[in-house]
């Protein structure tokens, strides 16, 4: 059992549509060179996922990121400071962050908001980062991609305070009906990661419901949150197809209908070209 929980999951099936995932660290699942990232891509577009977005947390992984998304025409990356690393962000930091984020092939500013399970960064900290990357996001006119860990009402409140940029996304969303009702009231797009698989997320499960076409995206994560039956061990991008599968069944929809759906707002939001082969 130790050996099968370090084993990747097998790859699935194709999805009959192709799919992006919207949030993913490829450098964590332990791609290091353009090799490894087309291996790793490879391996997901087998499985239907043939896009995805890498996505950084620190500067050194903003850097690898932004670099790794010119490496191969299906991936782009999204750069921010994590807000459990925003204790010493500082003008270097925002200068840098600002930098990579301008670049063609970063299409969010993120992975950006508030974590209050973790106590590495004061929250003072992280809401006064989180406000700039709300206005970096405005002033690129990029999206913003939000981390919410046990901070819903103040994410909610400071994206008020300062004024939502066009598009933003709630990765990996973790509220419940009553929190997805007010972001897509708003007009955010929330990201359900491998963890609405998971048997005991009913809040999460009567969120996905909730929302329309258009409004929800599909994300893995990885490495993390891997969908059921596979809690628990390594994840990669084609985990994304196990994740729609099962959204697909939650909602009562055909498969392809969803995988159309999670496809098509990906690249609205994201603002990449569309594809429209399976």
């Amino acid at each position: 059992m130790g050996d099968e929980k370090r084993e990747l999951p097998p790859v699935p099936d194709r999805l009959p549509v192709s799919v992006v995932d919207a949030h993913t660290h490829l450098d964590a699942c332990g791609a290091v060179t353009a090799a490894d990232v087309t291996a790793m891509v490879d391996r997901a577009e087998r499985a239907g996922v043939a896009r995805v977005v890498t996505v950084a947390d620190d500067l050194a992984s903003a850097r690898w990121a932004a670099e790794a998304a010119t490496w191969d025409p299906r991936v782009w990356a999204a750069v921010a400071i994590h807000p459990t690393r925003t204790k010493a962000f500082g003008d270097a930091e925002k200068s840098e962050v600002e930098r990579l984020a301008s670049a063609e092939r970063v299409v969010a500013v993120g992975e950006t908001g508030l974590d209050y399970y973790w106590d590495y960064s004061p929250r003072d900290a992280q809401q006064e980062a989180f406000r700039w990357h709300i206005d970096l996001a405005k002033r690129l006119g990029k999206p913003l991609m939000i981390h919410d860990r046990e901070a819903h009402e103040d994410v909610l409140r400071i994206l008020a305070e300062e004024g939502a940029p066009n598009a933003v996304i709630f990765h990996c969303f973790s509220g419940d009906a009553e929190i997805a009702r007010r972001c897509l009231d708003a007009g955010y797009v929330l990201s359900f990661a491998g963890t609405v698989t998971f048997k005991n997320a009913k809040g999460l499960h009567e969120a996905a419901r909730l929302c329309p076409p258009g409004s929800y995206l599909v994300e893995t994560d990885a490495p993390f949150l891997t969908p059921h039956p596979f809690r628990g061990r390594p994840n990669e991008p084609y985990g994304a197809a196990y994740t729609v599968r099962h959204l697909a069944a939650l909602r009562g929809e055909a498969v392809h209908e969803v995988a159309e759906s999670v496809r098509t707002t990906a690249e609205r939001i994201y603002r990449l070209p569309s594809v429209t082969t399976g």
